[in-house]
């Protein structure tokens, strides 16, 4: 096999404040005991509208993957959406001091806004490629809109990423 080609990656476009969302990260965590390292999960932002705390949000989760504790930090706001909807942006900076991470950072992020630029070309290339809700997954060139329904989902997710890993193999 050979090594030096990348792992196949799966962009999940995302809200942070969608309740879809936080579904989607059981097939996310099958994903990657089943996969490990050969597939390379990528969360790519995509705040809705509707969801006035999402683009706030973003920007903490991109605060979060610069402390190191990306994933952990997506998990556990997602794991909490009420609780986003009904605190706001006090509630993203009281995720990060739960999990050790530099609340005081956080909250700087979020005024100054640092990390706007990333979650708006995420938004912008989302909506480039067709992206109209949450999660929506792509992988190997083909886009899997979760935002309708999530059934089936994860099967051809594997099949895609089997097929893409096998073709590394030659």
């Amino acid at each position: 096999m050979n090594d030096s080609s990348p792992a196949p990656v799966l962009e999940i476009w995302c809200d942070l404040q969608c309740p879809d969302c936080r579904t989607a990260l059981d097939d996310l965590r099958a994903l990657r005991e089943r996969y490990g390292d050969r597939l390379d999960p990528r969360l790519r932002h995509f705040p809705l509208e509707k969801h006035k705390h999402a683009f706030a949000a973003a920007q903490a989760a991109e605060e979060a993957w610069e402390q190191g504790q990306g994933w952990r930090y997506v998990e556990a706001v997602l794991g909490r959406v009420e609780e986003l909807d009904r605190k706001g942006e006090a509630f993203l900076v009281e995720v990060a001091r739960e999990l050790g991470l530099d609340a005081e950072e956080f909250d700087t992020a979020l005024v100054d806004g640092r990390h706007i630029l990333i979650v708006d070309a995420d938004q912008a290339e989302g909506k480039a490629i067709g992206v109209t809700g949450t999660p929506t997954y792509v992988i190997g060139g083909e886009r899997l809109d979760g935002g309708k329904s999530q059934e089936g989902l994860r099967e051809r997710i594997e099949e895609i990423a089997d097929r893409l890993l096998a073709g590394r193999e030659h």
